[in-house]
């Protein structure tokens, strides 16, 4: 006499329910055309397409490393070429030198009495810009201002000198000179720029002051 499903003892169903689920997963892999098998073909496609990406990725991989150690150095040279610009600048900016001068003779305790500029001086990577000064005052101030003309953000070169001693009550000078003057004199300072359009000579002229005290 059959016996209905539902008579069967509760391990019987569950089993049965078991080998059912198996047989409808069994039959969703590998059926051909059901959903299950063409998405696991459709992913072991994708999965061979991204192992072949990869494989040609991982040479690139190199030169991103690469990429990031050269910008690195080239934050490092575009640091190196900024300071090297304030140094010694693409322009003349001889007013800005000269206020620079300016501010180092007036710091140190020196009158500068005129200010020349000379000719032009084109080398193979930049040009020379000399100046000649006449100034005076305290010994000691005129060493200062040599030393604070050497801490300027720009290359300075000071050559040329002839210092004359200042005795008391010498009257011999054109200018009126403050008390405690001891040397007055003539130098030249030299310094640099590196614009080829800028390079053509000038001619000399008074380009500061002729201060009288």
């Amino acid at each position: 006499m059959a016996t209905s499903f539902r008579e069967m003892s509760w391990p019987i169903q569950a089993l049965a329910f078991l080998v059912l689920a198996i047989v409808l997963v069994l039959a969703g892999l590998y059926l051909p055309m059901s959903p299950v098998a063409t998405e696991r073909v459709a992913v072991d496609e994708a999965n061979g397409r991204l192992k072949t990406l990869e494989n040609q990725v991982q040479p690139l991989r190199v030169f991103q490393q690469r990429r990031v150690e050269l910008q690195s150095e080239m934050e490092a040279l575009q640091k190196q070429l900024a300071t090297l610009q304030a140094i010694v600048p693409e322009d003349k900016e001889v007013d800005q030198f000269i206020v620079m001068v300016q501010g180092a003779a007036s710091g140190s305790g020196v009158f500068i009495r005129k200010l020349e500029t000379q000719p032009i001086v084109p080398r193979e990577y930049h040009s020379e810009m000399p100046f000649k000064i006449a100034a005076d005052g305290p010994y000691y101030s005129v060493l200062d201002f040599f030393t604070r003309l050497g801490r300027l953000s720009r290359i300075i070169n000071v050559g040329d000198i002839k210092l004359t001693e200042v005795k008391p009550g010498d009257s011999n000078s054109q200018f009126r000179m403050v008390p405690g003057t001891t040397v007055t004199g003539e130098f030249t300072i030299t310094t640099f720029f590196t614009s080829p359009a800028a390079q053509a000579p000038a001619p000399a002229n008074t380009a500061a002051r002729t201060a009288r005290r």
